[in-house]
């Protein structure tokens, strides 16, 4: 079984939502059948039918939250240290064509948010940094084109 990274605050979301899902949508999808078996038909009652394809995505989620759960490696990057970019690592880079500068953070991939600045270990931007250091430039293929970016600072916590 592949471990995958992950930080406390991811670990702690994916649990918040298995709480949710277990005590709250579980039980309300659930209610949400029987009251639909109500109306009689079930071939044609389209209540009864969406309320199942809830269910089915709700376990579903449930699954996939378990697995992500029983894998967790959880990294406290307060904990770490020094200037090499490995998970859990803020990396500060200039975009060379641009001069536009970022901070990115590395972060499991559930709980990227690159509207935040929190990428996924398994983007292409966070594999080509990962290992590199401070004055480092690294080559990204991205959708529009190959970008370069020199990382400027890299830090933890």
């Amino acid at each position: 079984m592949q471990k995958m990274p992950m930080t406390a605050e991811g670990l702690s979301a994916l649990q918040k939502e298995r709480e949710r899902l277990v005590t709250i949508e579980r039980p309300s999808v659930i209610r949400a059948i029987g009251d639909a078996r109500s109306h009689g038909d079930l071939a044609e009652n389209a209540e009864y039918h969406a309320a199942r394809e809830r269910q089915s995505f709700i376990e579903g989620r449930l699954a996939e939250i378990e697995d992500l759960i029983s894998r967790a490696e959880v990294i406290d990057p307060s904990k770490l240290t020094g200037d090499t970019v490995r998970f859990g690592a803020y990396v500060k880079v200039v975009d060379e064509e641009t001069e536009d500068e970022n901070t990115f953070q590395i972060v499991g991939s559930h709980e990227a948010d690159a509207g935040n600045g929190r990428i996924s270990i398994t983007s292409p931007l966070a594999r080509a940094l990962i290992g590199k250091n401070p004055g480092d430039v690294v080559e990204v293929n991205a959708p529009a084109g190959p970008k370069s970016y020199e990382i400027l600072e890299v830090r933890f916590g």
